[in-house]
């Protein structure tokens, strides 16, 4: 490590759990970001700040006026520029150590298959049941953990699946795939800093499990109430007849 990084990141490297070696664990990992718009954009940034070495932007989508409420990574002068670009911009200019990749394309099941054989973690920031699932398929397939989270209206959820563990839950055991189609932002409203609050989460449980440092929040559902600031942490059982992590 340098001199610099160890200026950079002296205030981490202080910190008796963590120390040196964690820090030096942040600069060897890659992570796979599915999206990078409410959750998305504080989650790379806070990635990028912390020393995450290779950050790997997966969002085929532009960015709009409506989205500059929450998604912070983008600015106004962004507008109809493609998110991955905006948000390498972002990290660049908070860390340009910082190894970036950009996909500006849907990441089908052989893509993902790809991508994950070369990153250490998965952050789902997406907003959509059809790509959460092929995402969660993709981690227990290849054994990578993946922490997930969505926000909608004053909501949010988090929840960490350890496919890296024998035995842990997956995210179909908790949400089963269905027909259904899930609400949007734009269909209901989302409160402004709701998607900092989780996504800043997510990035502290990805550095937990990166760097070793602390407990991550392991097969659990946290569940965010803006109205009244108050959460529920719930326990997710494994489905012993989940057909996409049962025969793993």
């Amino acid at each position: 490590m340098e001199d610099e990084q160890l200026l950079r990141y002296s205030r981490q490297i202080m910190l008796p759990e963590f120390d040196i070696e964690g820090q030096q664990r942040l600069l060897n990992a890659r992570v796979l970001l599915v999206g990078v718009g409410g959750l998305g954009s504080p989650v790379a940034l806070y990635l990028a700040a912390a020393g995450v070495g290779r950050l790997v932007l997966a969002d085929f989508d532009r960015v709009d006026l409506s989205n500059l409420q929450r998604q912070i990574a983008h600015g106004t002068q962004d507008i109809g520029r493609l998110k991955v670009e905006s948000a390498a911009e972002a990290i660049r200019s908070i860390n340009p150590d910082v190894g970036i990749e950009t996909l500006a394309e849907r990441l089908d099941e052989a893509k993902l298959e790809r991508h994950l054989a070369d990153v250490d973690l998965v952050i789902d920031g997406c907003d959509n049941f059809q790509t959460r699932h092929a995402v969660n398929a993709a981690c227990v397939a290849s054994g990578t953990p993946l922490v997930s989270g969505a926000v909608i209206r004053m909501e949010g959820q988090l929840a960490v699946f350890r496919a890296d563990r024998p035995g842990q839950p997956c995210y179909h055991c908790l949400f089963p795939a269905s027909e259904d189609v899930a609400e949007t932002c734009s269909e209901t409203g989302i409160l402004s800093p709701l998607p900092g609050i989780i996504g800043s989460l997510q990035a502290l449980e990805a550095i937990k499990i990166l760097s070793g440092c602390g407990t991550p929040s392991d097969s659990k559902l946290l569940v965010f109430d803006a109205t009244q600031s108050s959460w529920r942490s719930l326990r997710i059982p494994k489905d012993p007849n989940c057909p996409v992590c049962a025969r793993h």
